[in-house]
């Protein structure tokens, strides 16, 4: 009896052990992905134009988020181990300038009609030269619509991609599930201490 109560007690306190440590070596695991801001994570279609801010791998906290730079120049090197990512990143570039040079079209055409008006002397509002910058105008506002539509889905889909490319991602998912629900340690019909494991289905 009295050895049985040892063994007993090693095995109980063995399995307390070792399920704490898996547990606590879990929850104190710094992240691996990259996270986007709650805030950037919203935006969708023909959202706001401002940078993207995000925590780089291993950091938590709001006080640690980096912006992303205008072309998301700031996140690349962080992406550079995945091949995918970095193709929705270029992506990401290019529709920013397309962005910045409609941008210029439009304010240059702005400029061009003001200096018309009063540039012969008596005020204008259509004259030929005018009328090309309105129409200049109209054509970059109606471009704005559809190079904002896809913009920043293509910088959520760059970090989406590096997250999944990560080596771990697959096996980090898989180890919420496979992880027991409770330890137990329990005697067989002979006397013979059992652990016992247990998970929720």
């Amino acid at each position: 009896m009295i050895e049985f109560s040892r063994v007993y007690r090693f095995f109980f306190l063995f399995g307390i052990t070792a399920t704490s440590s898996v547990t606590a070596a879990y929850a104190q695991a710094k992240p691996t992905t990259i996270r986007l801001s709650p805030d950037d994570q919203e935006r969708g279609q023909y959202g706001a134009q401002r940078n993207f801010f995000f925590l780089p791998p291993g950091q938590t906290g709001e006080d640690n988020y980096l912006s992303a730079g205008f072309f998301g120049q700031k996140l690349r090197p962080y992406l550079k181990t995945s091949p995918t990512a970095l193709a929705e990143l270029d992506k990401y570039s290019r529709q920013k300038t397309l962005y910045l040079i409609d941008r210029g079209v439009l304010v240059s055409s702005v400029i061009v009609y003001g200096s018309q008006v009063f540039g012969h002397g008596d005020a204008q509002y259509t004259s030929g030269t005018q009328q090309v910058a309105i129409g200049a105008a109209v054509v970059s506002l109606v471009a704005t619509l559809f190079i904002n539509r896809h913009t920043n889905n293509y910088l959520k889909q760059a970090v989406d991609n590096y997250n999944t490319d990560l080596p771990g991602a697959k096996r980090g998912a898989l180890w919420p599930r496979l992880r027991p629900a409770g330890v137990g340690v329990s005697a067989t019909a002979q006397g013979q201490p059992t652990l016992g494991l247990r998970w929720q289905l």
